[in-house]
């Protein structure tokens, strides 16, 4: 008995069927969020295994298909592997899949009103907005991710206040200039928490309206380094 060949795919169909295979790459809240740490910068296999909460061989695993449908690249460093993101149209597709949730599901609108907005339901900074106040000299900014993201790339001028420190930087602050945290991005935590915590200590504190990655894409102001190398008491003139 003979079996007829299989039909050869039409383009169009073959074309989709790629498609498919990023977007079950992407169909994974933990792939997602690896995406989100590789968004701060490049990291090994062992600190994202760290920082997400995976163990280091379901991490490996996550990554292996985010690489192998193109929206991660690795090298490596001596015993070690780093990763980072393909390139910036990652942070592209994934802020699409945000949009799209936001306005379209309501489990993701009651979780950001119960989880995000209870912290902080001010309207946040916008990018040019933030510009033009640090430039008049009104607003402080801080970033609050952990040291290590902070050195690999940062808003210019910006302060690194990780969370866990925030109340010992109080003293640091201004009083007569407004504060604006950032982290990682629009549904991060941390700026929303920062910002409840700074204003139950008498600031006047806002978020800016995305993070880090965005701010990077852009193409604003940047810089590189080690957070010790920042003074508390630094202006921070070089956002303009």
């Amino acid at each position: 008995m003979t079996h007829s060949p299989r039909p050869t795919p039409e383009p169009k169909q073959a074309l989709f069927e790629q498609l498919a295979v990023i977007a079950r790459a992407l169909g994974s809240g933990a792939r997602l969020e690896l995406l989100d740490f590789l968004a701060q910068g490049e990291r090994s296999v062992e600190e994202l295994a760290r920082v997400s909460g995976l163990s280091v061989a379901n991490t490996s695993k996550h990554l292996q298909q985010l690489k192998a449908a193109g929206l991660a690249l690795a090298r490596r460093d001596g015993k070690h592997v780093r990763y980072g993101l393909a390139d910036d149209r990652v942070l592209d597709a994934v802020a699409a899949l945000r949009v799209l949730a936001e306005t379209r599901s309501r489990a993701v609108e009651a979780l950001l009103a119960s989880y995000l907005k209870e912290r902080d339901d001010l309207e946040p900074v916008p990018a040019m907005v933030l510009l033009e106040r640090v430039r008049d000299g009104l607003a402080t900014v801080i970033d609050v991710r952990p040291a290590e993201e902070y050195a690999q790339g940062h808003v210019a001028g910006a302060l690194n206040v990780p969370l866990d420190r925030l109340q010992e930087r109080l003293s640091d602050f201004p009083r007569e200039r407004e504060i604006v945290a950032y982290c990682r991005g629009p549904w991060c935590v941390l700026s929303f928490e920062a910002v409840a915590r700074l204003r139950a200590a008498g600031f006047s504190a806002r978020r800016l309206e995305d993070g880090l990655p965005e701010w990077r894409q852009a193409g604003r102001p940047m810089a590189e380094g080690d957070a010790a190398r920042v003074p508390a008491d630094r202006r921070d003139d070089d956002c303009g």
